[in-house]
């Protein structure tokens, strides 16, 4: 699996992860296995958030992980809901997720998309984390070029990714978002990378590249919202044929099959960043 290094942080993920919004409402055994299957595959790159599943999925990630056994390979993350974003909060909504999650610590801790908390207090609640040892490194997710400025202007150098909607049928971040993250060293996360449940598009819509490039539509949309180095990506998978159609994506596209999708999907004009 390619590894890419991770924004700011010095270490090195794989740039097609693993994703877990609505994972609770999957067979868990499958979905378990499904999980454990990517981590062998190299997908190490564990996204969950307090929000899915009301912890539910966090439980989910920590069965797979079998607590510590798998724990020393896995980049954990997780998120925090912005009601929950404030000092006291922040830390207790933490703390509930390393226990769901099995773990003493998570790699990265993300503020899920911004409330009303002053972004001073919640980065200042990361960073008590961060000094305690309970996160490695924090973010944030569904954050404008603005908003970033924000972040940037309260903690230089701090914010380590920013976790955003990006697939092919919705290219919006590419205006301002993966500039502004690529000239400062911040990670993109893309989460939703196939769109809605029923929204990728017909595999007609790609031409004859799957059958040329001997790939899955789903392979080749993987491997496009990757191409940038900046870029990594969390599809969601709660089958092993899934997860392993999904690690068939590590691979580079050259310019005429980007251009060749580039064609077929291409970036609308700006409105704003679409959320969650």
């Amino acid at each position: 699996m390619r590894t890419r290094r991770f924004g700011r942080l010095d270490v090195e993920i794989p740039a097609i992860g693993l994703g877990t919004w609505n994972i609770e409402r999957d067979d868990r055994t499958q979905a378990i296995a499904a999980l454990r299957r990517g981590i062998e595959l190299g997908m190490t790159h564990v996204d969950t958030a307090e929000m899915y599943g009301n912890g539910r999925a966090e439980e989910i990630v920590a069965e797979a992980l079998d607590s510590q056994r798998r724990r020393d390979r896995i980049f954990l993350v997780s998120k925090v809901l912005p009601q929950h974003a404030g000092a006291a909060a922040c830390r207790r909504a933490c703390e509930a997720s390393l226990r769901r999650l099995g773990t003493d610590h998570l790699d990265l801790y993300l503020l899920h998309w911004r409330g009303d908390t002053p972004l001073a207090k919640t980065i200042g609640a990361f960073e008590a984390l961060r000094e305690a040892g309970k996160i490695r490194a924090w973010g944030v997710s569904n954050f404008d070029d603005a908003d970033l400025d924000e972040v940037e202007a309260i903690a230089p150098g701090r914010v380590a990714c920013n976790q955003v909607l990006y697939h092919l049928l919705d290219r919006t971040i590419e205006h301002t978002v993966i500039p502004w993250c690529e000239q400062r060293g911040v990670a993109v996360v893309a989460y939703s990378p196939f769109g809605s449940s029923d929204g990728f598009p017909r595999a007609d819509r790609f031409g004859d590249l799957p059958e040329r490039l001997g790939r899955t539509p789903r392979q080749l949309a993987l491997a496009y919202l990757t191409r940038r180095p900046s870029v990594l990506a969390i599809p969601k998978a709660a089958r092993v044929a899934h997860v392993e159609e999904l690690a068939g994506a590590d691979m580079e596209l050259d310019s005429a099959a980007i251009a060749a999708i580039e064609a077929r999907f291409p970036l609308a004009p700006w409105r704003g960043l679409p959320m969650i």
